[in-house]
């Protein structure tokens, strides 16, 4: 996937939101808020090709093991988040967008009830 596929692929699910709140380089995607995948686009420009995205611990580890491409998130915490190097090919858009509803799903679950009622209605 290219950078505006997966940007597209973002902003298209409810309540997404991009900004960059830390740098000019960061690219955020939040649901309501609350992050759920991260992009550096100058090393997406370098040819390196990654995305941050969120992840139950214990499947963390799996897609670990499973994949040489996912690897603890960069600059995250290593338990709940995993980056995924794309530029190096293994991983495919099927997955990729898998991994991005599974984040996004994941940051919606710790939500709030009336946050979550916000974001469904």
């Amino acid at each position: 996937m290219n950078i505006e596929q997966i940007r597209e692929y973002c902003l298209a699910k409810k309540g997404t939101t991009e900004d960059f709140p830390f740098d000019n380089d960061t690219l955020v995607f939040k649901v309501l808020g609350k992050m759920f995948a991260l992009v550096s686009l100058k090393r997406w420009e370098a040819g390196e090709a990654a995305i941050n995205l969120k992840a139950d611990p214990e499947f963390s580890e799996e897609l670990r093991a499973e994949h040489s491409s996912i690897r603890p998130g960069f600059h995250m915490s290593k338990k709940h988040w995993n980056t995924l190097f794309l530029h190096e090919g293994e991983l495919q858009a099927k997955l990729v967008k898998e991994l991005i509803d599974h984040s996004y799903n994941m940051v919606v679950k710790g939500m709030t009830k009336k946050m979550k009622e916000t974001l469904f209605d």
